[in-house]
Parts: structure tokens; C-alpha cells; sequence
């Protein structure tokens, strides 16, 4: 099930921001006009990945201790074996929506 997240005019390109999705607080990114969504809480101490700053490459830093993800495929930039859940995306309109993970996924 898709959930309607924000407006595109909301996410501003560079920027995120957090969102509830079902029972989850998610991460949605505007790179370059293309949407993505990471799971919200950084696995390092739990601060809020919507609240990072977006470098060029797509890499959110987390604004607690610095760790950085990849928006894209949610793997942690300094061990690619590590990383938080993805969310699939779409844009319908000028609807922001994610699709929210069943309780089984990996």
C-alpha cells in the first residue's frame, strides 16, 4: 500500500524530510528531482536520517555523528556490507508516495 507522503513542491532538490508510513518513520529525499525513502532511524544511535544533510552523490550524513547512507540503495558509505531498509517511491501528480514495506520483507 502507497502512502501520499508530501507534496513534490514540499522536498525542495538537496533536502528530506520524515514521514510516517504505516508503523515506520521513513526518509524521503529529493536528489536531483528524483525521489527516494530510507528507513529514518540510524542504526549507529537513532537520530533522525530526515534531518541529514544530502551531498551531491546522494549520501545523507546522519546530523548526530556523521555516519552517511546512500539514498538510492540505503547501504552505510563506509562498510557497503551495512545500510538501513529502502522504500519504493513514486510520484502520481504532485504526490509524493511510498509504498509501505509488509512485515515479512528484508
Amino acid at each position: 500500500m502507497y502512502h501520499t507522503v508530501a507534496k513534490t513542491s514540499d522536498i525542495a532538490p538537496g533536502q528530506g524530510g520524515t514521514y510516517q508510513v504505516g508503523d515506520r518513520r521513513v526518509a524521503v529525499f529529493n536528489k536531483g528531482g528524483e525521489f527516494f525513502a530510507i528507513d529514518d532511524h540510524c542504526p549507529h544511535q537513532g537520530a533522525s536520517l530526515g534531518a541529514g544533510y544530502l551531498d551531491d552523490d546522494g549520501a545523507v550524513s546522519c546530523p548526530w555523528h556523521a555516519w552517511r547512507f546512500c539514498v538510492t540503495d540505503g547501504k552505510w558509505c563506509d562498510n557497503p556490507r551495512l545500510g538501513v531498509d529502502t522504500f519504493e517511491v513514486r510520484v502520481v501528480g504532485d504526490d509524493v508516495q511510498v509504498r509501505e514495506r509488509a512485515k515479512d520483507e528484508a
